[in-house]
């Protein structure tokens, strides 16, 4: 399966080296690496946590998932070139947590995280992950390392993003 796979994504590449097809269409392969877990302690705001646990571990391009709970969150959505942010107040159960990581134009590691919440009352908000979350009793991340892969971020003019560069 894995091989069908990278073949694919090969193909896919050499296909579009060939035609000239633009970058919005282009798909990169790479390998699995390590499979890094940590237990996140209350207080730490999420987002950064993430972020440290990626600079302490040398993983410059992955994806990861977070289970757990949060005391409050900050979720963003896009519109019209900006984010909006909506502040909701926990205890909060992260029922589902996700992202990549990529390095920016500069360097440094950057996350694009997505999340869903839910209160007592099993009410679900979602939405871009922002700073200003903060680990209730606890959260579990699981990061899966990228290897072979040069992902990076940088700011998109037309869309006011830092959008993943796949070339």
């Amino acid at each position: 399966m894995c091989r069908e796979a990278f073949r694919v994504c090969v193909w896919k590449l050499h296909r579009r080296e060939r035609t000239g097809e633009s970058e919005v269409n282009a798909l990169i392969a790479g390998r699995v690496g390590r499979m890094c877990f940590s237990r996140l302690s209350e207080n730490e705001d999420l987002l950064e946590a993430i972020k440290k646990r990626a600079e302490e571990s040398n993983i410059k391009a992955g994806v990861f998932i977070v289970i757990g709970a949060l005391k409050d969150i900050v979720v963003g959505y896009y519109q019209s070139g900006e984010y909006k942010y909506i502040q909701l107040r926990g205890p909060l159960e992260i029922a589902s947590c996700m992202g990549n990581i990529a390095m920016s134009d500069k360097g440094e590691v950057m996350l694009h995280a997505h999340v869903v919440v839910t209160n007592e009352s099993s009410e679900a908000f979602g939405g871009h992950l922002m700073k200003d979350s903060f680990v209730g009793a606890t959260a579990e991340l699981m990061i899966i390392e990228g290897l072979d892969l040069n992902l990076q971020r940088g700011f998109d003019e037309k869309t006011k993003l830092n959008l993943l560069k796949l070339s």
